[in-house]
């Protein structure tokens, strides 16, 4: 048996290096540009009175997905998009506030090239780490006229509770769930021991 044939028929191809070290170097690049993209500021630079928002939908007079000032200013909550008027809500017409918590995929379209660009799969590496969590707040309120409506807002990370808080205290009504969270905390009985 010939021993240098067999060697030369499993050795590795001379640009497979290659193609891994760019792979590598894209991937190190485009991780390393989704995180740079996060220029949000800390979360205690801002008065909890006016904060950054992106306003998802549900507020009269705002367009949907409108990146913006969410303040409380007297007795009014306000959304105002850059260089557009105040949409205004009065802070006694709020029925209820609720916070929650999501996550949406960030890097735009400079991630999603990147993303169809890595071979072997590696997008969905990238799209792991591509993403921002925020504060979803939404505020249920009661128009001139007494129709119910409902906003939504995404506020970063940490800066929902305390604009919260500010609101009830400016007197926005906050319905208690006491009824889950004495379900939560209860056992729940096995039927089957019966």
């Amino acid at each position: 048996m010939n021993c240098s044939t067999i060697a030369s028929e499993h050795a590795p191809h001379p640009y497979r290096l290659i193609y891994r070290t760019a792979y590598l170097i894209l991937l190190i690049g485009c991780s390393t540009a989704m995180l740079a993209q996060n220029s949000s500021k800390p979360a205690g630079s801002t008065a909890a009175s006016e904060v950054r928002a992106i306003h998802l939908l549900g507020f009269e007079g705002a367009k949907n997905n409108a990146k913006g000032e969410l303040s409380i200013k007297d007795n009014e909550l306000q959304f105002q998009k850059d260089g557009s008027p105040a949409v205004p809500v009065n802070i006694g017409s709020i029925q209820d506030v609720l916070l929650g918590e999501e996550s949406r995929e960030t890097g735009g379209t400079a991630a999603t090239l990147g993303k169809t660009a890595t071979p072997f799969g590696g997008g969905r590496v990238i799209s792991l780490f591509a993403h921002k969590k925020y504060d979803a707040l939404t505020v249920e309120y009661l128009d001139g006229n007494g129709g119910f409506h409902g906003a939504i807002f995404f506020l970063d990370k940490g800066q929902g509770q305390a604009f919260k808080d500010e609101l009830v205290a400016k007197g926005a009504h906050v319905t208690q769930t006491e009824n889950q969270s004495a379900r939560q905390s209860s056992p729940e009985v096995n039927s089957e021991s019966k």
